[in-house]
């Protein structure tokens, strides 16, 4: 079963190796990280902020060809967790088809965030990835837990939260 997920909030620390968003179950308490790289953090923030950039970069690349091509990106499914590693997929409907196309969570919310495309998680992902280490840190016992970086906030940091 699909659970519809928002992004809650989207952690960026330019001196970390890992940058974080956190989806939180839209009906319900459960939530969870899930660790990006900071190239696809900085275009989810740009995208979401709607920010004009003067050439297209990938997200808006693949956003137009996907609309030229007579496509409309319906909604993101994060459908796997293995290892650590979450696996989603975009749907994009042309015509009467719907396309499923394997993606990188990060890079289908970057997609996605610029026209508030819906989010799901297959159920058990959720129940699985809120309670699972990312990169071996523990979580609490509660659901939700981000990695505590054992220092102060930084001029670096830049966190968001949404909804």
């Amino acid at each position: 079963m699909l659970v519809k997920v928002t992004l809650a909030r989207l952690l960026i620390r330019e001196m970390a190796d890992s940058q974080f968003v956190t989806l939180q179950e839209e009906e319900g308490e459960r939530m969870f990280p899930i660790a990006i790289g900071l190239p696809e953090a900085f275009a989810i923030e740009r995208r979401l902020r709607k920010a004009a950039v003067p050439r297209p970069q990938t997200h808006d690349l693949l956003e137009n060809t996907i609309s030229l091509l007579g496509g409309d990106l319906v909604q993101i499914v994060i459908h796997a967790l293995e290892e650590g590693t979450f696996f989603a997929k975009i749907v994009v409907r042309q015509n009467d088809d719907l396309i499923e196309i394997d993606c990188r969570p990060s890079d289908a919310i970057a997609l996605g965030a610029a026209a508030d495309i819906p989010i799901f998680v297959e159920e058990s992902v959720l129940d699985e990835a809120s309670s699972e280490p990312v990169n071996g840190i523990q979580p609490p016992e509660h659901p939700g837990w981000m990695p505590d970086f054992g220092e102060e906030e930084r001029d670096d940091d830049s966190e968001q939260e949404f909804g």
